[in-house]
């Protein structure tokens, strides 16, 4: 990325990659809004799936794919077309995702979300936060705020 680019990134877990999924993701690869814009499709499974949901802060354990949709372009005049490219192929993926999302692919609009990324481990997650940083000192991404 060039310094001053400007991001709009959005995230789904997935099961599988069933038709339903490949179809929208062709479709929008053939109309990138920019050059910089692109899709990502990142396997999980194997020994990621063998650990137990609550043995770190990342639960999703029965996630096959990832899906990342990374709208990228540098002219402010582009906002428009490039964010409103990524939340159509977004919302069209949401009915086959699993529900669930890695808090570091997620946008700054997304903070109805931090409780997908962390699951069942978010309470624990909150109390370790405010033993730890009751402050909120670490704050610069999707982040679990502390109670008190």
């Amino acid at each position: 990325m060039s310094p001053g680019a400007r991001n709009y990134w959005k995230s789904h877990n997935l099961k599988a990659l069933p038709d339903a999924v490949i179809d929208p993701l062709v479709d929008a690869a053939g109309r990138l809004p920019s050059d910089q814009c692109e899709l990502l499709i990142a396997q999980m499974g194997g020994v990621t799936n063998l650990r137990a949901p609550d043995a770190t802060a990342y639960p999703h354990r029965d996630v096959e794919f990832i899906v990342n949709i990374h709208g990228r372009w540098d002219n402010a005049g582009d906002d428009q077309s490039c964010i409103g490219w990524s939340r159509r192929l977004f919302d069209s993926l949401s009915p086959h995702a699993a529900g669930s999302v890695y808090v570091n692919f997620m946008t700054a609009d997304e903070e109805a979300r931090v409780g997908a990324a962390y699951g069942p481990n978010q309470h624990r997650l909150t109390l370790l936060k405010e033993r730890y940083d009751p402050d909120n000192l670490l704050r610069m991404n999707q982040n679990i705020l502390p109670r008190t």
